[in-house]
């Protein structure tokens, strides 16, 4: 006797789920390799799965990936419930504000690009190859860097600045100059944003300009510090303070939204 019959459509979502433990973050043009499901019920599927919290797509390329639900990005990578927590708070800051942003993670002696709303910017910004996602940048020359390091524990901080002294690198020379840097994160935290280093972006060296300018703040939930954003725009258009005055508001209202996600996401 014939056993009961399955469901073609559960089966098929099961499979994409499978796809997506094997490669967390996927285009679809993967997953379709790898399920062999035509890209139009594949699609569905996907659709599907972020409704019901399972599946998001990643702002900067569409990639899809798996949810923090899943033990498999659990613990894989705990920066990833930020990203969650993110993405959806910067598309709505690049649609109000126009300009995009970044969302920058610890990685070490870098900061690393998480997540970016600059495919959804109406402007397009001069080094689009800087807005890929896993790009790293520096600590001390940076606006995500400075703020993040405004505003983290003491104790993390020392031990940040410990692990750049072992690096002799221009990009890091500013560790080794304790009163200099701990004025320049006192007024970060003073104005309430961190900027990019005036002189550019590699410190003792030949400064690189990428023709950008930014304002950043700091993940911050009181205790810890998760991440930083910024807002981009070309520098020409605006000066810091100009743009400051125009969007503070706008950025440290989107950090609170994300920190406020991360805390129902502990809930």
């Amino acid at each position: 006797m014939p056993g009961p019959k399955t469901i073609r459509a559960l089966e098929r979502g099961l499979q994409v789920l499978d796809a997506l433990r094997a490669n967390p973050i996927s285009p679809l043009q993967d997953l379709h390799r790898a399920t062999r499901i035509p890209k139009p019920t594949l699609l569905r599927i996907l659709h599907t799965l972020d409704r019901a919290g399972l599946v998001s797509r990643r702002l900067a390329d569409g990639h899809y990936r798996l949810r923090t639900s899943t033990d498999v990005v659990r613990k894989r990578d705990r920066h990833e419930r930020v990203v969650e927590a993110a993405a959806p708070v910067l598309i709505r800051l690049c649609q109000k504000v126009k300009w995009p942003s970044d969302l920058m993670v610890p990685a070490g002696v870098h900061m690393e690009k998480r997540e970016t709303s600059r495919p959804h910017s109406p402007f397009v910004l001069p080094q689009e190859d800087t807005g890929q996602v896993g790009r790293r940048v520096g600590w001390l020359l940076t606006g995500v860097g400075r703020a993040y390091l405004a505003w983290c524990p003491e104790k993390e901080r020392r031990e940040i600045l410990e692990r750049l002294r072992k690096y002799d690198r221009p990009e890091n020379r500013l560790a080794y100059e304790s009163k200099r840097l701990e004025g320049i994160l006192a007024e970060t935290r003073r104005r309430g944003y961190a900027t990019r280093d005036d002189a550019g972006l590699i410190y003792g060296g030949r400064p690189y300009d990428d023709g950008l300018a930014a304002i950043a703040v700091a993940l911050s939930d009181g205790t810890r510090v998760h991440g930083s954003i910024n807002i981009l725009w070309i520098k020409t258009a605006f000066t810091v303070e100009q743009f400051a005055a125009k969007h503070l508001t706008d950025l440290q209202d989107a950090a609170r939204e994300i920190v406020s996600g991360l805390r129902r996401g502990r809930d």
